[in-house]
């Protein structure tokens, strides 16, 4: 692994607490994001770092030296002129690996980024995009993918009003191919990644992909969000936010759940969250577990909506979870039904899968993907479905009483609780977990 980190700004809005410093050296908690960075690289293997300096170059590459302290070979290369992001890597190309990932100095970033790394060379993109939900997706940067992940549309702030996009938060953190950028002439004013490289590789339908992982990256580059990384590194947030550190987490049932129960949802103004749904997910995030919705989906199957369509659901409900703070670290669906006969239906989705509840395909996939620990989750739903999967599974089981509220008695599954709401359900874990367990 060959890594490129941006450190050619002044850091100007940091002027109140950076005393003069380059903004790659400015401390956090008595440590400059420039070190928390090659730490993470150096865990990961990182062999080759190379830096594009421009303000305080001389001081950031007294402070790196050679790299040999943090086991990583350094090389500081001064930009004559700012060139923006894109600019700078432009301008170093020829210098630079045939692969590298690129990193901005003045974020705080602990992500797995071997396993960021074999998703990229397992999509055989020229480049990856590493994209985050959060709970302000209404003022950043987004990043519209298809089903497969390969990224379709990138939506600058700020967004027309209503428009319907996904909460995937381009992080600037990317891994990029020297062969994508070959052809493009050093710029002479300033080049963005996400304002002006990635809108011109997807007009020249170059392969970029999105890969979203709820990890730990923030920019830093303000003095408030500096002293909120701060809290954040000496509270654990930080450094428990990796995947490569297994966490339990809650696993959601959609329909009847998180928003009210209809009939073969099929468009995204028929989504209405249940009252306190968001601020239960918010609640329980906060108590450290990771939130995954699991929801069976045979309207796909039986050819009432797309995939797309489905896609274009579950952005509207991250968007409405996001105007009261909370959000989601996954969703996985499954889009088959066993049953025929229906007009329009999909034949090639009509089968008895692993993945449809109360089967453990889409937990299997969930614990995989982000490193969970079932033994420490839970499964919250409305349907006796939902307690057999948990129970599959070796979780814990809540039915709740909205929705459904267990009527369907399709299967003989008790749940280890019954909750009125998930409200109630996220109150119950949060106070009690301990007597739980016992």
């Amino acid at each position: 692994m060959k890594a490129v980190i941006l450190a050619g700004g002044k850091g100007t809005r940091l002027a109140t607490l950076s005393q003069g410093l380059p903004k790659a050296l400015v401390p956090v908690n008595g440590k400059p994001l420039l070190e928390y960075q090659f730490e993470l690289l150096a865990r990961h293997g990182a062999e080759q770092v190379t830096l594009l300096c421009g303000y305080g170059a001389a001081e950031i590459a007294e402070y790196c030296g050679d790299g040999t302290r943090w086991g990583l070979r350094i090389k500081c290369i001064n930009e004559a002129a700012p060139l923006g992001t894109a600019g700078a890597v432009l301008a170093a190309l020829h210098q630079l690996p045939d692969e590298f990932l690129v990193l901005y100095c003045d974020t705080m970033v602990n992500v797995d980024l071997t396993r960021f790394y074999a998703a990229h060379a397992a999509s055989r993109a020229s480049a990856t995009l590493f994209l985050h939900p959060n709970d302000h997706p209404q003022d950043s940067d987004l990043v519209e993918t298809d089903e497969h992940g390969r990224v379709i549309a990138i939506h600058g702030y700020p967004h027309p009003a209503g428009e319907l996009l996904p909460n995937q938060v381009n992080a600037a953190l990317y891994v990029m191919k020297a062969s994508a950028l070959h052809g493009i002439a050093v710029p002479e004013a300033p080049l963005d990644f996400a304002k002006h490289l990635f809108p011109q590789l997807l007009k020249e339908q170059v392969h970029l992909h999105g890969y979203r992982s709820p990890e730990y990256i923030k920019d830093a580059g303000t003095p408030e969000r500096l002293q909120h990384v701060g809290a954040d590194v000496r509270s654990g947030v930080v450094a428990r936010a990796s995947l490569d550190v297994k966490r339990p987490a809650i696993f959601l049932d959609r329909d009847g759940t998180i928003n009210e129960e209809i009939s073969y949802l099929t468009r995204p103004e028929q989504l209405k969250l249940i009252p306190g749904s968001a601020a239960a997910i918010h609640q329980l995030r906060h108590a450290g577990y990771r939130i995954v919705v699991v929801t069976n989906q045979p309207v796909i199957a039986r050819g009432d909506l797309t995939t797309a369509g489905l896609l274009r659901i579950h952005d509207y409900m991250e968007m409405e979870l996001s105007r009261e703070n909370a959000f989601l670290d996954g969703i996985y669906y499954c889009p088959h039904h066993p049953d025929g006969g229906f007009v329009g239906e999909r034949s090639e989705l009509k089968f008895d899968c692993d993945c449809r509840k109360p089967g453990d395909g889409m937990v299997r996939q969930a614990v995989s993907e982000l490193n969970l620990d079932l033994a420490g989750s839970w499964l919250i739903g409305d349907r006796t479905g939902d307690v057999q999967t948990a129970h599959n599974c070796g979780m814990r089981s809540v039915l709740l009483r909205t929705g459904i509220g267990g009527r369907d008695l399709r299967y003989d599954a008790a749940p280890d609780y019954v909750f009125d709401d998930l409200a109630a359900a996220a109150r119950f874990i949060v106070q009690n977990n301990p007597a739980a367990e016992r």
